[in-house]
């Protein structure tokens, strides 16, 4: 093994580490030499969503040393940059296991450093982190929360002064802090006056925003009528989104119970993924019993939301994160039409699809298109103060609705995606026929996300070497058509393949590589920042003549999109 990671290892086998972790560290050096060195090999660090891994000893594993080090650093951050200031955090945490102990953890640290800390007195969904920390004018704000990754795993996802979560130079800035700190100089001897627990009063201020934002102008009756089925997948979101819809007037919300108990094992689910069809599975057959209209699914932290709607034929069908995020975009747009003062924009990311910017901008809207992870649009809200932001997402099925929140907010989006199915089913109309009226109207953008899991040292190893590959050796033709453009954010530079020009991306830089073709195909790759995955996103699009041609012109989209993971070895 490398002396190096020996080197680490065995200094967790001394003080200041406790006595069950040096414990811990002394059998796995003994027994285990494998699972030392995953859990040594690397100081584990930011991604796309803050830091997340899984729990144990060990300097690339989740634990209060890990965490505590964090914070001691972000603690030394906050007197460089905000000297003299009475500063503040928020801190919430999830269903998962050991959340709640390891958020103690994080704010007895803030707290010995002289830090007011306002924590809940129990999980909470992220997006009301984000609102709390904006209402207490907080300079920073903590979640523990590893979303929809599997039990084993738990995060620390950091926020700023505006509510959104930390982008360059600053992720480096305190990076640099946490890195020059040892774990000797963690302060760990909390001040309990310095700690305020929060709780019941914050969630109906946050309710009462989520429904001022979410709900719209609805012909009468029209929430009486809608058959809502919702499932929290084990997670936060039972403490909001149910007096969410029902203060906004929903009277028909059927709850599957046998997932509504917060449970870090997530018993009844493989993954408390909502983009994952089986994670729905018990609350469409709720659907089928009661006659649903619609039903949605959130992930343990209450970002994210999944959404199934019936579809022409009466049968319930799983919207992608594109899909749903058209027709929330749709939605709003049209809210905003006749009052439109010329500064508002739409927003999403460069993997998702583009049928978002077409759209935007035929209603006469700006759009603006950023990185994956919503802590870039929350980004552009902050650089354009005098722009306003009417919503926008990104294709993992994440979106937010206006900016009292600048995060992703499953809350707020549930309740916006019901008024859409409320509003349609009173003009005896759906989301899924919307939808294709929007294909007809705006073009027919058909995606495909593949994932490819890499686990581990190897892992990482062949998914940077896969990355290598498509930049070395690029892709010249896809399904038969000539590429024309390719994004290469990592060098911040576009080639086109026709007029041999190479220009400039002004977004920020990224290890992600997009193909265009000359029909339009795009076809995009990107490592994961939270999880040990490649990941490759397909958008295929063609004319659809009439609504009528759904169907078949689905069929050829699909055949397009599957002759395209052949090409690339993904089927």
């Amino acid at each position: 093994m490398d002396k190096d990671i020996l080197k680490k290892a065995q200094e967790w086998t001394t003080e200041p580490f406790d006595l069950e972790t040096r414990k811990e560290v002394e059998h796995l050096l003994k027994n285990d030499l494998k699972t030392l060195e995953e859990a040594f090999y690397k100081n584990i660090d930011f991604g796309t969503g803050g830091m997340r891994g899984t729990m144990g000893v060990g300097t690339n594993k989740i634990n209060k040393y890990t965490l505590g080090k964090n914070t001691q650093g972000i603690s030394s951050y906050l007197e460089k940059v905000l000297p003299g200031e009475d500063h503040k955090v928020a801190i919430a945490y999830d269903c998962r296991h050991n959340s709640k102990t390891l958020a103690k953890v994080v704010a007895d640290v803030f707290s010995a450093n002289g830090i007011k800390v306002y924590i809940f007195e129990d999980l909470r969904p992220t997006p009301e982190l984000s609102y709390t920390l904006k209402k207490l004018d907080c300079h920073c704000g903590i979640v523990l929360t590893a979303s929809h990754n599997p039990p084993e795993y738990n995060g620390y996802k950091v926020y700023w002064q505006d509510g959104g979560q930390l982008v360059p130079p600053q992720d480096n800035d305190i990076i640099n802090e946490i890195n020059n700190l040892q774990f000797i100089d963690i302060n760990f001897n909390e001040d309990e006056e310095l700690i305020e627990w929060i709780g019941e009063e914050m969630d109906q201020q946050f309710i009462a925003d989520s429904v001022k934002n979410g709900q719209q102008n609805l012909p009468d009756g029209a929430r009486d009528s809608l058959k809502i089925v919702f499932t929290s997948l084990h997670g936060t979101s039972i403490k909001s989104i149910p007096h969410v819809l029902e203060k906004a007037g929903y009277k028909h919300v059927e709850i599957v119970e046998e997932q509504a108990k917060p449970d870090g094992d997530f018993p009844t689910v493989k993954s408390p993924n909502p983009e994952e069809p089986e994670a729905l599975e018990m609350a469409l057959a709720l659907a089928e019993k009661t006659k649903g209209d619609i039903v949605i699914g959130t992930d343990p932290d209450s970002d994210r939301l999944g959404i199934a709607v019936r579809d022409l034929h009466g049968e319930m069908i799983l919207l992608n994160g594109n899909q749903t995020m058209i027709l929330m975009t749709w939605f709003l747009l049209e809210q905003y039409k006749d009052k439109l003062k010329g500064n508002e924009f739409v927003a999403s990311t460069i993997v998702s699809t583009p049928m978002m910017k077409v759209m935007t901008e035929n209603y006469g809207v700006e759009y603006m298109e950023t990185l994956t992870g919503f802590k870039w649009i929350a980004d552009l809200i902050k650089k354009f103060p005098d722009k306003h932001f009417i919503g926008g997402g990104e294709e993992s099925f994440g979106y937010m609705v206006g900016d009292f929140v600048r995060d992703k907010d499953a809350v707020t989006s549930t309740l916006l995606i019901c008024e859409i199915a409320a509003k349609l089913k009173a003009e005896n109309s759906s989301a899924y026929e919307k939808l294709i009226e929007l294909y007809a109207e705006h073009g027919y953008y058909k995606e495909k996300l593949i994932s490819l899991v890499k686990k581990g040292i190897e892992g990482q190893k062949l998914i940077k070497q896969k990355m290598m590959d498509l930049r070395n050796e690029p892709l010249l033709e896809i399904c038969g058509e000539k590429v024309v453009l390719i994004e290469d954010y990592q060098t911040s530079k576009a080639k086109n393949l026709q007029s041999h020009e190479t220009l400039d991306i002004a977004i920020p830089k990224s290890n992600v590589l997009i193909y265009y073709t000359e029909n339009g195909t795009k076809v995009a790759a990107r490592p994961s920042g939270t999880e040990p995955k490649i990941k490759f996103y397909i958008s295929v699009n063609e004319t659809l003549e009439k609504v009528e041609d759904f169907e078949e012109v689905t069929k050829q989209l699909d055949a397009k999109i599957d002759k395209i993971l052949q090409e690339l070895g993904l089927e």
